[in-house]
C-alpha cells in the first residue's frame, strides 16, 4: 500500500501534487506525485513500501490546503460479477476498519457511479460485518473505497481523526432560502472546517460581534447573524432589507480596506475579490492590531502558481505576526464551495476573551 491517494477540486490536481511533493521532500519520503488535469484526483507513489503510511502518520490533514480528502492503499480491479468476494481477498490482510465510505471523483463520471455506489454499499456492508472486517469502532483505521469505475477501486486506509469530515470532502449543507446569497455557504463550511463542533456555543454565541468587510448582499454576513451576533457590515453595496430588518446590522457604506473598528471585535470575515497580496496585508493589520480575536478570509488566487503564491503568504503572515511579537494559530484550506481562492482561519491566541 504504497500510494497515497488525493482527491481534489477539478483543475487543482498540479496544486495537490506539487503540495504533497513538498511534505514527502520535508520528511525524506522518496516518491513522485501525478495527477490528470481535470481528474479530480491525484496521487503520491512512494519508493518505500511504508512511505504514504510514513507520510500520514507524520502530516495531519489539516494541515493539508488542496486535497480534499487523502488515502493510502492500491488500486483492486473487479469482476462484473461477485465484487465483494474479491474485496473481501484483497481486504484479509488488513486490519479491522470502524467505519466505511464509498466515494467516487468530484467528476461526471463519478457522479455517474454515485447511484451504483448507493446500492453497492448495503450488501458490502453487510459482508464485512459478516466477515468480521468491519465493526463499530470510531478508533479503528476508516476503509475508504474510491471507485474510479464499476470496475475499478483504489482501496484506502485513513484515521477517522485524520482525514476529511465528510466523504470526498464534500460537506451535504443545504442552502438557507433566507439567505442572500449562495456565498453564505462558503463560511458555513469554515465554521465546520475550522472549528471543532463542541467548540461553536463558546466561539459562536449570541454575545459575540462581528464586522463582514465586503459585506454586499450579506452572505457572510447572514451566518454571524444566524448565530446571534452585532455585525457590523462594510461595503459601499446596498445590504439585504432581510438583514437590516433583524437589528443586529449596522451598515457603513465604507472601504473594507481602511476601515477600522474602535474595539477589538470578536469576529472579522472577508470575501472581498482583490490581489491576495493585499487581503494578507488586510489580515496581518487586523490580527497584528488585535481590531478581532479571529478571522475567516478568502484569498484569490492567480492563474498559475497557486501553490507557490498560498505558501507564500503564509509565510509572509506568519513573519509578521512574529515580529509583531503576537500569537496567531494560521489554518488554510481549499473548501469544497471554494472556487478560485482558498479560506483562512485566523485566532489570536494571546487575546483574552471578552
Amino acid at each position: 500500500m504504497n500510494t497515497l491517494f488525493m482527491h481534489c477540486r477539478p483543475g487543482f490536481e498540479g496544486e495537490v501534487c506539487a503540495e504533497i511533493s513538498e511534505h514527502a521532500a520535508i520528511l525524506g519520503v522518496p516518491g513522485y506525485a501525478k495527477g490528470k488535469p481535470q481528474s479530480a484526483c491525484a496521487e503520491f507513489v512512494c519508493s518505500e513500501p511504508d512511505g504514504a503510511e510514513r507520510l500520514m502518520h507524520e502530516r495531519r490533514f489539516a494541515q493539508l490546503i488542496f486535497p480534499r480528502q487523502w488515502a493510502r492503499g492500491l488500486y483492486v480491479e473487479l469482476p462484473e460479477t461477485d465484487r465483494i468476494s474479491v474485496l473481501l481477498e484483497h481486504l484479509a490482510e488488513l486490519p479491522v476498519f470502524g467505519s466505511l465510505w464509498l466515494e467516487v471523483l468530484d467528476s461526471n463520471e463519478g457522479k455517474e457511479l454515485s447511484t451504483f455506489c448507493r446500492k453497492f454499499e448495503v450488501p458490502l456492508r453487510k459482508a464485512l460485518e459478516k466477515a468480521g472486517r468491519l465493526v463499530d469502532d470510531a478508533r479503528r483505521p476508516r476503509l475508504l473505497l474510491t471507485f474510479i469505475s464499476g470496475r475499478r477501486v483504489f482501496v484506502g486506509v485513513a484515521e477517522a481523526d485524520n482525514s476529511a469530515l465528510w466523504p470526498m470532502g464534500i460537506p451535504r449543507l443545504k442552502f438557507p432560502r433566507e439567505a442572500p446569497s449562495r456565498s453564505t455557504l462558503k463560511l458555513e463550511e469554515a465554521w465546520h472546517q475550522f472549528i471543532p463542533r463542541e467548540q461553536w456555543e463558546q466561539r459562536l454565541n449570541d454575545d459575540m460581534t462581528g464586522v463582514d468587510l465586503g459585506a454586499s448582499p450579506g452572505g457572510w454576513t447572514y451566518q454571524l447573524v444566524k448565530r446571534g451576533m452585532l455585525v457590523t457590515a462594510i461595503d459601499n453595496g446596498p445590504m439585504a432589507e432581510s438583514l437590516m430588518d433583524t437589528g443586529l446590522v449596522t451598515h457603513l457604506m465604507a472601504d473594507g480596506f481602511t476601515w477600522k473598528p474602535k474595539q477589538t471585535v470578536d469576529w472579522m470575515v472577508c470575501d472581498i475579490v482583490e490581489k491576495p497580496a493585499r487581503t494578507a496585508s488586510l489580515i496581518d493589520t487586523w490580527l497584528g492590531e488585535g481590531l478581532c480575536r479571529e478571522a475567516v478570509v478568502n484569498l484569490k488566487l492567480p492563474m498559475k502558481q497557486r501553490h507557490a503564491e498560498v505558501r507564500k503568504l503564509l509565510e509572509r503572515m506568519e513573519e509578521g505576526f512574529k515580529a509583531r511579537k503576537v500569537k496567531v494559530s494560521i489554518a488554510c484550506k481549499q473548501l469544497y464551495h471554494d472556487r478560485e481562492e482558498v479560506t483562512c482561519h485566523l485566532r489570536r491566541l494571546d487575546l483574552k476573551p471578552r
